[in-house]
């Protein structure tokens, strides 16, 4: 049974990408079809599939964090998870997949986040424009554990 799913588009993401696309290929076909711009035009297109928005769903007692299409993925499984707390993040964190000094990242928009303190020290971020709502999610599907 789902107890949460949120689905956050990534609208900078999405332009930034479209528009890296869009670049690559009027330069391709104004170099005569450049193998270059569409070897480039390939990788944007798959980045954009990738990470065109981030969900989050809780279901059958794990906490499942996705990009796009889904091949990205990070799942926890209830039981690891000892907090979990609303956090702003700053703008230099950016989005995408990062490495933070509060560990591993995944954000696709915005500053907003809840971090995970889990079982064994380590910390996780996920990008959210609900971080209340996703706390309370978490803390509701640990209680009930």
């Amino acid at each position: 049974m789902t107890t949460y799913h949120h689905t956050q588009f990534g609208t900078v993401t999405v332009l930034s990408l479209l528009f890296g696309l869009v670049v690559a290929g009027v330069t391709g076909m104004a170099a005569g079809g450049n193998p270059v711009s569409l070897i480039v035009c390939g990788i944007m297109g798959f980045s954009l599939l990738l990470f065109y928005d981030l969900s989050v769903v809780i279901r059958d007692r794990a906490l499942t964090v996705f990009f796009g299409v889904g091949l990205i993925r990070k799942r926890f499984h209830l039981n690891e998870i000892l907090s979990a707390r609303a956090v702003r993040n700053p703008w230099y964190y950016g989005w995408g997949i990062r490495l933070t000094p509060y560990g591993w990242m995944f954000n696709v928009s915005g500053l907003g986040a809840v971090e995970l303190e889990l079982r064994s020290g380590r910390r996780f971020r996920i990008g959210t424009d609900e971080p209340d709502r996703l706390v309370a999610a978490i803390r509701q599907a640990t209680a009930s554990i």
